[in-house]
Formats: structure tokens, sequence, C-alpha cells
């Protein structure tokens, strides 16, 4: 799975203005539909109040956070399937994130367009959701076809699979041509070898992002409420967003400034934050620390995996020779002070290369090339 999160939505709904906010990157924002032509791509910083507590217990040269990568993909608008507005070149650029975070217009401002005139959420999300369906029932009727022929193949594999491939094709079919996702359906393991292949953008998990004005950003608004009935019965997570705030928020040169204008607006944190790690965790990514004085970092992984994989993160030479890992998780150092009195507590461990890395792990690994 890509480590990257698709920003969509129709035109017009602040996508670009989350995504600058988001990245503190130039994306062009204009109040017109299809001002991003080409998909922006932004570098974040994933938030992670652990780093700076391992920092203080352990003083370094150089802090090195996880990140996650944001693309801003320009406005789909009804028809985009079929290649209205600039659909196919965005629908394209959907297929390669990971997971897709569904910008919805959740406030009133009669000095920015609606590309349908009038603010309706479940419509929004209706148009893009049937869009990417029907993008997706396009790419299994065209494997239909070819699977035809496969199917009358005389290799008795090969026709096998072309069955298995058959039974699966069709059951998307029936569900895409009703505008519903392919990820309401269940697999077995045969055909999710299949639907690798296929790369269907509706197989992708979703984030409901709904952009608010300064008024509904603590309680919501009936548009959130609204969007947070759909994400319910959809299975989808919704984070409330005030673009324009954090687009404020942004432009502050201190991370003092940015405290100062959250607390003022009674907030804990920024909505971006939420987003972020919303994404991360959605991404089912997961964080190992490494701590020394030269530098402290942390490391992205994916959740499940064992102690070499996440070794082959810093590199594949870790991975290839890897021969143990000294592991502590990263509460302990915070209830005991020091690694020094982690190891005396007997709470630092060495792992093989079964162990299943822990959100938080701190890890020293041993190899050898």
């Amino acid at each position: 799975m890509a480590l990257n999160c698709g920003i969509v939505g129709l035109p017009n709904v602040g996508k670009s203005t989350i995504f600058s906010a988001l990245t503190s990157a130039p994306a062009e924002a204009a109040n017109y539909p299809f001002c991003t032509i080409d998909p922006n791509v932004g570098i974040v910083s994933v938030p992670d109040s652990r780093l700076q507590k391992i920092v203080d217990l352990i003083p370094t040269e150089k802090v090195i956070p996880a990140i996650v990568e944001f693309v801003d993909i320009a406005g789909l608008v009804k028809g985009a399937s079929k290649g209205e507005g600039l659909g196919n070149k965005f629908l394209a650029n959907i297929r390669e994130v990971g997971i897709i975070a569904h910008v919805i217009r959740c406030f009133d401002d009669p000095d920015v367009t609606h590309v349908s005139n009038t603010i309706d959420p479940a419509s929004d999300i209706e148009t893009i959701n049937i869009e990417l369906a029907l993008a997706d029932l396009e790419t299994v009727e065209k494997r239909l076809e070819k699977n035809s022929k496969a199917l009358r193949s005389p290799d008795k594999d090969v026709k096998k699979k072309a069955e298995t491939a058959d039974l699966l094709l069709k059951r998307l079919q029936e569900v895409l041509s009703q505008g519903k996702a392919a990820r309401t359906l269940e697999f077995g393991n045969d055909e999710k070898e299949i639907l690798k292949e296929l790369q269907l953008i509706t197989l992708k998990k979703q984030i409901y992002v709904a952009n608010v004005d300064e008024e509904g950003i603590k309680d919501g608004n009936d548009y959130t409420r609204e969007v947070e009935k759909i994400a319910g019965e959809d299975g989808v997570e919704v984070v409330r967003i005030c673009g324009k705030l954090e687009a404020d928020i942004a432009a502050l040169d201190s991370e003092e400034e940015k405290e100062m204008f959250l607390s003022d607006a009674g907030l804990a944190e920024s909505g971006l934050s939420k987003l972020i790690q919303k994404a991360y965790d959605t991404l089912d990514l997961r964080t190992f620390f490494t701590a020394g004085p030269k530098e402290v970092r942390a490391w992205t992984f994916h959740k499940g995996d064992t102690a070499p994989k996440a070794a082959g993160v810093i590199h594949t030479d870790f991975e290839k020779g890897f021969i143990k890992a000294e592991v502590y998780h990263c509460e302990d150092l915070f209830s005991y002070g020091s690694e020094q009195k982690v190891k005396e507590a007997g709470k630092l461990r060495i792992e093989g290369k079964e162990y299943p890395v822990k959100d938080g792990d701190v890890m020293f690994f041993k190899f050898n090339v």
C-alpha cells in the first residue's frame, strides 16, 4: 500500500486550502473549478508527542519525525468517469494513493461558488462515490471481456483461475453498477490476488473531511451531522476541519503563536493534526523509535510487521543480515526516566526474527552482512 493520502472532492469545497495548510506548500487556491491541474504532493510530519518526551530523556543532536504524503487531486465532477471535466486524468491519480480523504463542504458562503449552486453534503458524497464506482465498473467490464478468452483456455490452471476471476468480476460488476463501493464485499484469498491486479479505487479506505466555518468547528452544524450520519452507515471516519482557520494557523511563524491561536479558538489541537493522525492510522501505519546522542527518529512500519521487516525500513542490509533487536517500550522510558533505569527494571528485551513490532517500541538492531 502506498504511504500516502489523496485529497479529493468536488470543485471549491476547500481541498487546496486544506492541502496548503497541511503542507504549507503553495497549492493554488482559486474560486473556480479545475484550478488544480496537476496533483500537488506534500510531505507532512506526523504529530507525535512521544517524540519530544524521548528527546527530553535522551538528549540528541537531531530529531526526525515520521512522515506521510498528501496528494491534492483536482476536483471531480458528475460525469468524471466518462471524462467530464478533467476526470480521466484525476481518476488515474486517485488509483496511485493509499487512502482517500474526501473533503465535503459544510459551510455557507455566497462568495465561494458551489459547482451545483447548492450546499448539499449528501448529494456531494453520492456524486463522488458514484463517479469512483463507475470508474471501477469500466475497469471490471474491460477485465471481464479479456477474461472470457482465458475461460476457453485448454490449460486447466489458466481456466481455473479465469473461472474464479469470472465469478469475482460479476459480483463486482453488480455492486459497482449500483454505485456502491467494492469494499462493501467480502473476498477470499484467491480473489484478493486478482483484486491486486485490478487496482480498484473503491477498495481504498476513505476518511470524510467535513470542511466547516469557524462557528461549526467545535460542535459542528446541520451539514456535519448529515455527513456523520452517512459516515456511520458507510463505516467511514469523519474529521471536522475549518480550512480557513487552519490556513490562518499555518501562516503563523512559531509553534508558540500557533498554540496560542488554538487556545483562543478553544481547541486542544488543530483539525489538521487529527487528519494527519487519522490518515496515518487508516493506512495501518505505526511508529517505532531509534534513540541516541546523534539522532532520535520516528520510523514508520506497517501494523503486524516483524522485527526484520521494521529493520528494513532503516536499511535493506538491516533486514537481510538481521540477528536480533534490543527493545523496550517508550512508556517504560517515560515511567523510569532513563534507559539505564529501564534496563535495571528488566524492561529491556532481546527479540528475534518472529517478534511483532509494537507501536511505540524503541529499538536497536544488531545485524551482520
